[in-house]
């Protein structure tokens, strides 16, 4: 089968085509790379812009983490959307969020407008994050649909790394990302450049085709068979046991169901939505994106220069994607479950050890009357390994597996709302972690450690009683 735009053109035989799938899940999986590009590439903005407009702690963890409630609004939007418009058109709406919310960001009139066009791109965020993993499960065979899921989080990674690479070599360009580069701050460039993914992510999405799932809904049967036997191929009775199984799995009442429903016991699926709303928290909770959104501020603040700060943010990134590799490679083989209980466990020692190595500095006050600390040698060393061993274990682990775990919990007539509400409880704790940080750290960068680590803790017992293992089962299986 080839498809021209999102038109379905049918071939015979039809056959599996492992290369579609791949392709399809890839277009969908920019909307990650914008997310991680999006909420990271603040990291090395942040400091000239704390400067440019003269605000404190405070005021700066909201002027980064207002965004995310943006991301909240979108990722609470994108189920019902996703479910009325299609997963395309969702996709599609993301991409002009993106481009409009890049552009307004890197060229506003203060704090309060910046504010806000991060909120329009915080917006495309949450519903990206809802509708790339929800459409990358829905066309995946089960037999891969853990690393084609795995690709969303891979996606989001490489967003974060080439948003540090950005970062760094512009304000190395600049020789400081306060510094005019061209006539324009080197911090506006980096906000600006999240447009030019933007565009590409927008003119790609019009080569894919809708979901099978929703075009079943939808009562687009045919289309949706002609995808069926595209992705997963066998006979023509086996093609239509599929689309049985997911007529049966949509149920006889195709309305989208409210939050209310979606916790009633006519539904019976309230249980589930919790395991994803804890998977979503927890997730945030150990605290991962304070080293995506203040690593650069965080390291200048216990002794390294700014471009040492900036490249250090670089490794970090680099990690993650080293790590998400191995999550690919072994998800589909070890499964869901025992790669979250190892990551819980690695992050929780290593955030443990960063903690101590943080109890150990030396706290001042600079010219502003904000804390300084300065760590040994020797501490820092440690405290730098265990931060980057910290990001190795989440980038395995929950990182990618808790967005495959969402697209995969819910049965077919609630998958969209039910990642939505999952999701926006993602960026709500997100908010909550990011718009704390500056002032915990500032308290007590030690204790804050602390907590993020008890997190890592509290998740094991989390894993082990409440989430089931979905390996190798089709949605119609595993939801």
């Amino acid at each position: 089968m080839a498809y021209n735009g999102s038109r379905e053109i049918e071939s015979n035989p039809p056959s599996a085509d492992a290369a579609h799938a791949v392709v399809f899940a890839a277009t969908a999986a920019l909307g990650g790379f914008l997310f991680g590009y999006d909420t990271a590439v603040i990291n090395g903005a942040v400091g000239a812009i704390r400067d440019r407009y003269d605000i404190g702690a405070g005021a700066t963890g909201l002027a980064v983490s207002l965004t995310l409630i943006g991301a909240a609004a979108g990722a609470w939007l994108a189920g019902r959307l996703a479910d009325k418009i299609g997963r395309i058109r969702v996709m599609q709406l993301a991409a002009v969020l993106f481009i409009v919310g890049a552009l307004g960001s890197a060229f506003p009139f203060d704090i309060v407008d910046l504010t806000l066009w991060r909120v329009v791109g915080g917006v495309a965020v949450g519903l990206a994050s809802v509708i790339a993993p929800a459409y990358i499960a829905e066309i995946s065979p089960a037999a891969m649909r853990g690393r084609l899921g795995s690709m969303y989080q891979l996606a989001i990674v490489m967003g974060i790394a080439i948003s540090q690479l950005v970062n760094y070599a512009l304000s190395a360009a600049a020789g400081g990302a306060g510094n005019n580069l061209l006539g324009i701050q080197a911090w506006q460039w980096m906000l600006a450049v999240a447009a030019v993914p933007a565009i590409l992510y927008l003119l790609m999405t019009l080569t894919i085709p809708e979901s099978p799932r929703f075009l079943v809904a939808t009562g687009k049967v045919d289309r949706a068979r002609r995808i069926i036997a595209d992705l997963e191929g066998g006979s023509d009775e086996i093609v239509a046991k599929r689309m049985e199984e997911i007529r049966a799995s949509l149920g006889e009442d195709r309305a989208r169901p409210s939050l209310k429903q979606l916790f009633s016991k006519k539904l019976g699926v309230g249980p589930l939505v919790l395991v994803g709303i804890g998977l979503a928290v927890f997730q945030q909770f150990v605290g991962i994106n304070v080293i995506f959104y203040y690593s650069s501020t965080l390291w200048q603040a216990v002794g390294f220069g700014e471009d040492r700060s900036l490249l250090i943010s670089v490794v970090s990134a680099l990690v993650n994607i080293v790590g998400t590799f191995v999550a690919i490679g072994v998800i589909d083989r070890i499964g869901r479950k025992p790669l979250l209980l190892i990551g819980s466990v690695g992050m929780a020692i290593s955030l443990g050890t960063a903690a101590v190595c943080f109890h150990s500095a030396e706290i001042t006050r600079n010219a502003e009357g904000e804390s300084v600390a300065t760590l040994s040698d020797l501490n820092g060393t440690i405290a730098l390994i265990a931060a980057n061993a910290f990001v190795f274990f989440f980038a395995l682990s929950w990182g990618p597996v808790v967005w495959v775990l969402i697209s995969e919990l819910f049965p077919n007539r609630i998958r969209a709302v039910a990642v939505g509400v999952a999701t926006a409880a993602n960026w709500v704790s997100n908010f909550l972690v990011s718009a704390t940080f500056p002032s915990l750290a500032d308290w007590n960068l030690s204790l804050t450690y602390g907590i993020y680590a008890a997190m890592a803790l509290l998740s094991i017992g989390f894993v082990l009683r409440f989430v089931k293992e979905t390996r190798g089962r089709t949605l119609e299986e595993a939801g």
